[in-house]
Order: structure tokens, then C-alpha cells, then sequence
């Protein structure tokens, strides 16, 4: 149940409403500033629409648009004017927020990151995109893991980016963390409508974790975002799903008691656990090794596929990006 939208909250419910923010034109530093403001203005809007809202979500892309612009007079920073108007405004509204930047980094290209601002205007999670949707974005790949946070009512949220979701691992990781419902924020358009539906329910099911998402929407003149807003509970069934209307939000009431109860009491289908505990009727506390030869070559820096000598297209040039010179330098997470 979606308490109507989060009209009728209960005591342990969670209201979340997803913002399908209309497509930016971004070319200046005056844009960036404009776009700041609308989006401080979406947050009182969603306050003055739902007294019940607990957090609201922006998509990926809310600042900068889709121009996939590098240069560095339209980068944001985390002590930088925008940052610090979204944290106003959650302090304002008495709201979380989730928020995107495309964040200067003076080391390399810019990180595609991902805010979560706490109601007393503080920043309670900093993530950095771990997939940038190659061969399309020049952002550099995020080196601070997948973390996890409190969140409002006692929750426990994870902030994913986009591409990243279609990557079962992601949704995995958050939940082994702990985290009980997982934000992903996009600037999709049309053509990734189905996968973007069944990932954001099957990243539910196979996690027991409630799911909340949400595109970019309308044109910019050249691109179509597709809103699609989804809020999934954690045995994979809709319990919101917006269209194509840009700056609707849609809001849902998700709970995570219900997570924690599922994760603690079900047996049948209990993969987050299962996965980890093979076959435990037939040996006591199942097979705890890891079978699965990916994540061993992976974690050994020698992932390699049977076919990775015969694919295609292994950098930027097809969308007009240079090849590469540095080579990448490792995570900075524990």
C-alpha cells in the first residue's frame, strides 16, 4: 500500500516524492544559477503539496542538464553556492532532499555526484557515480563505494546513479550495507523505458528493499527525458509510477518495518540472505564460499570475459571524446 500517495501516513512510514523535473538548457554559470533556484523552489513546492513529504528526490542531471559539458565555470563543488542553497532549503522546508552535481575535480574529469540533505540542512550521504554510462558521459568513475545512511523515521537509504542500476551488484551492495530503501536518480530517455522498469523492480525482489527512482523529464530541444517515476515496495510490485508529465511529483509511503520484517522472517525467496548461506537445509548454515568465478577474478584485478578481445567499443570516441591517457588510480573507500 502507498497510503494514497502518503496522504494517510502511518507511524512507521516513510513519504518520498520524486520529482520528474523538466530538461534544463545549461550554458552558463547564470543557468546553473537560475536552475538552482528552480529546484529550491521544487523543494517548497513539495513541502506546500504533501505536509507528509519525508524526503524529495531530484533526477540526475536537475543542475546541468544533458550537455555532458566538462568545462570547469559550470562545475559545482560541495562548499559552492548551489550545495549550500540545497541544504537552506531542506532546513527551510524541514525536508531531506537528494540532489545532483557535476563536481569539479581538480585531478581528472568531473565526478557525476549524489547529494542526501537531511532535514536540519546537513549532508548525510556524498556518493559519486561508480558507472558512468559509457560510451556516452565523460564523468570519471566514482571512488567512494556505495554508502549508506540514516535516514528520515528511522530508515536506512542508499543513493545509486542511473546506469548504475542496471548492474545487479549495486542494488546488492547497498543492501548487504544495510540500507532499506535505494534512491536512483536518471536523466534516461525513451529508449531504456523497459529496462528501466524491470531493474527497478527486480533491484527490490532480489534485495527485500523498497526502490525509488526518477528521470529527468521533457525536452531540451534535442534530447527527451522520460520522467517515469517508480517507487517499488520490497517484494518488487508498483506501488507509484509517474508518465511523462515534466515537474510532477509522485509520492509514495514506503515501509521500512515491512523491509526489516521480510529480511528477518521470510523464508521462501529470502535472497539476500540465501545468497550468502547456499543450500542450508541439506548443511548446516548452507555453503558459505564463493562460487561464482567474476568476483573472484574481479576482486584479483584480472576480470576478463571469453569475448573481451572481439568488443567493439572500449572508449569515448564514438560520441566524440578523446581516447583516454591516465590510467585509473584506485578507490579512496575502506
Amino acid at each position: 500500500m502507498s497510503g494514497l500517495g502518503g496522504l494517510n501516513k502511518s507511524k512507521h512510514g516513510v513519504v518520498i516524492g520524486l520529482v520528474q523535473l523538466q530538461l534544463p538548457v545549461i550554458e552558463t554559470r547564470a543557468d546553473i544559477t537560475r536552475q538552482a533556484a528552480k529546484i529550491v523552489s521544487m523543494v517548497a513546492k513539495a513541502r506546500r503539496g504533501s505536509a507528509t513529504m519525508d524526503l524529495v528526490v531530484f533526477p540526475e542531471y536537475a543542475l546541468h542538464g544533458l550537455s555532458m559539458d566538462t568545462r570547469p565555470e559550470i562545475l559545482c563543488t560541495l562548499d559552492g553556492p548551489e550545495v549550500a542553497a540545497f541544504k537552506q532549503t531542506c532546513k527551510e522546508n524541514s525536508i531531506w532532499g537528494c540532489f545532483s552535481i557535476m563536481e569539479l575535480n581538480e585531478g581528472g574529469n568531473p565526478y557525476n555526484s549524489g547529494l542526501i540533505i537531511d532535514d536540519r540542512g546537513a549532508i548525510k550521504l556524498y556518493y559519486r557515480k561508480l558507472h558512468p554510462w559509457v560510451p556516452v558521459e565523460p564523468w570519471e568513475p566514482g571512488d567512494l563505494g556505495i554508502p549508506v545512511c540514516d535516514g528520515p523515521n528511522g530508515s536506512k537509504l542508499s543513493l545509486i546513479i542511473c546506469h548504475d542500476g542496471m548492474f545487479p551488484e549495486m542494488a546488492r551492495e547497498a543492501a548487504y550495507k544495510g540500507a532499506e530503501i535505494m534512491l536512483r536518480t536518471a536523466g534516461y530517455t525513451a529508449p531504456i523505458r523497459h529496462a528501466w522498469k524491470v531493474t527497478n523492480q527486480s533491484n527490490a525482489f532480489c534485495n527485500l528493499m523498497a526502490t525509488a527512482s526518477v528521470c529527468m523529464c521533457g525536452s531540451d530541444g534535442t534530447f527527451n527525458s522520460m520522467g517515469e517515476a517508480m517507487i517499488c515496495s520490497f517484494d518488487g510490485t508498483m506501488l507509484a509510477e509517474g508518465s511523462g508529465v515534466p515537474d510532477e511529483i509522485v509520492t509514495a509511503e514506503v515501509r521500512p518495518d515491512l523491509v526489516r520484517e521480510a529480511r528477518e522472517g521470510w523464508g521462501v525467496e529470502n535472497n539476500i540472505y540465501q545468497f550468502g548461506h547456499r543450500g542450508f537445509v541439506a548443511v548446516n548454515g548452507g555453503a558459505r564460499d564463493c562460487p561464482y568465478t567474476y568476483m573472484i577474478d574481479l576482486a584479483a584485478g584480472r576480470y576478463r570475459l571469453p569475448w573481451e578481445d572481439k568488443v567493439q567499443v572500449t572508449d569515448g570516441t564514438a560520441c566524440g571524446f578523446p581516447v583516454p591517457n591516465r590510467r585509473y588510480k584506485g578507490a579512496a573507500h575502506g
